[in-house]
């Protein structure tokens, strides 16, 4: 059987929240966001196994104080991050070898659902490479150095990328080798993907798939939650 593999990228902290504690580890309803992320993932039949990747420093914490309050079945390894996010991704992709479908997701976005990571993987086989996201509801500037506005784009063609993001694996492990060689930066990894010449397929994804940034973040999380418990 070809697996599907889950790289789970947690190596924020919580500068903007004020919080000694990385955000991963902030609690939501008494629970740890990257459980919930995690939790997504181990309940979805078609993803055969979870890597998660830790800042160095982290993953003693992870080991002590969640391993065994809240063991998941295909948790198959931790791996240590790097110093940037790409080099993160990387360290997972290497100990992802072997599978045909890798996904990438962002450790703090915990309410990503059932149907998004199904259809992302459908369509990572169907077309090599696939993202979720949204409309952005806001009007979009872009800005001139001056601090003028210069044009307004059309709304309806702009793209607001989330997580999974959703790759045959020989692709992404092509692209991040190539943007690791060329010394390139990209802030995602459609990006990386879009540096070997590769189109990425955008599917729809939701407004309640939020990456939590910010304290305000944790309130609306928190509203999320209710939502769904009720």
């Amino acid at each position: 059987m070809k697996k599907n593999i889950v790289v789970i990228v947690a190596g924020g902290k919580g500068t903007r929240m004020n919080s000694e504690i990385s955000k991963q580890f902030m609690l939501i309803n008494g629970k740890p966001i990257i459980t919930y992320t995690i939790a997504a993932f181990d309940r979805h039949r078609e993803v055969h196994e979870i890597i998660l990747v830790l800042p160095e420093n982290e993953l003693e914490y992870y080991r002590n104080n969640i391993m065994n309050k809240y063991p998941f079945k295909k948790l198959k390894a931790l791996v240590k991050g790097g110093g940037t996010r790409q080099e993160s991704v990387y360290n997972g992709l290497v100990a992802a070898e072997a599978c045909e479908v890798v996904l990438i997701h962002d450790g703090v976005r915990p309410f990503v659902s059932e149907g998004i990571i199904t259809e992302g993987i459908a369509k990572a086989k169907s077309y090599g490479a696939a993202a979720c996201g949204v409309t952005p509801k806001d009007t979009i500037k872009i800005k001139a150095e001056n601090g003028f506005s210069l044009e307004t784009p059309d709304r309806s063609k702009l793209f607001a990328v989330q997580t999974p993001q959703c790759f045959l694996f020989p692709i992404i492990k092509e692209a991040h080798e190539k943007i690791k060689e060329d010394n390139i930066a990209v802030t995602d990894d459609t990006m990386a993907v879009e540096a070997i010449g590769k189109k990425v397929y955008l599917y729809e994804g939701s407004y309640d798939n939020i990456k939590i940034t910010t304290a305000e973040d944790i309130i609306i999380a928190e509203s999320i939650l209710r939502a769904e418990l009720s």
